[in-house]
């Protein structure tokens, strides 16, 4: 398994051998060795695991956790095909705004890893897309947050809006600035000290 840095700091792509026969394929989508070695702890422990079946052009996100808790995340694309993102905002981060894609597919069967209090979205590129993801945190509705991704600041890779399927929830979601100014956007050094907590 392979490992690459993105622009949001403290996330990854990973990039896992595929083992084809002819009765299809084998492969490992997370391997603790490679993860620890590219990242430098283990994994979080998982307290869930989601799973969400989506048309083509539907975008889910921008979405994260209030911290604390907070949540970080390890997905990849099951079926289909996906542009995954993830958007830094974590204040005081040193990449606070940024953000970075990556094609999750069926022919690379790449991963991303998300550090506690990243943003995270992504983008159906076909029917039937399935994403599958373990989390750090159970789900509770009152902590589940999220941004807007036609924040024209953020400026994402989204197809064009009159394609997007959003949800109404997400369609109305404040932008990154207006999130700010409202303090509830996730502190970058206690998301770091909460994702120590986890592995501790």
């Amino acid at each position: 398994m392979s490992a690459r840095p993105l622009k949001v700091e403290g996330a990854f792509a990973f990039t896992p051998r595929v083992f084809p026969d002819d009765r299809g394929a084998f492969l490992s989508p997370y391997q603790e060795p490679a993860f620890t070695a590219a990242v430098g702890h283990p994994l979080f422990p998982v307290a869930q695991t989601n799973h969400s079946h989506s048309r083509r052009d539907v975008v889910r996100g921008l979405h994260y956790t209030a911290t604390p808790p907070g949540s970080a995340k390890y997905v990849y694309c099951a079926r289909g095909k996906a542009l995954d993102i993830i958007v830094d905002i974590r204040v005081g981060s040193p990449t606070f705004g940024a953000w970075d894609a990556v094609v999750l597919d069926q022919t690379d069967f790449r991963a991303v890893y998300f550090p506690l209090g990243a943003g995270h979205a992504f983008v159906a590129l076909e029917d039937d897309t399935v994403m599958s993801y373990m989390v750090s945190s159970s789900y509770v509705p009152a902590h589940e947050l999220a941004l807007s991704v036609l924040d024209p600041e953020l400026g994402l890779p989204l197809p064009p809006e009159d394609r997007m399927l959003l949800s109404d929830r997400d369609r109305v979601a404040p932008t990154l600035a207006q999130a700010a100014g409202s303090g509830t956007l996730p502190d970058y050094e206690q998301c770091r000290r909460l994702g120590k907590e986890l592995r501790s």
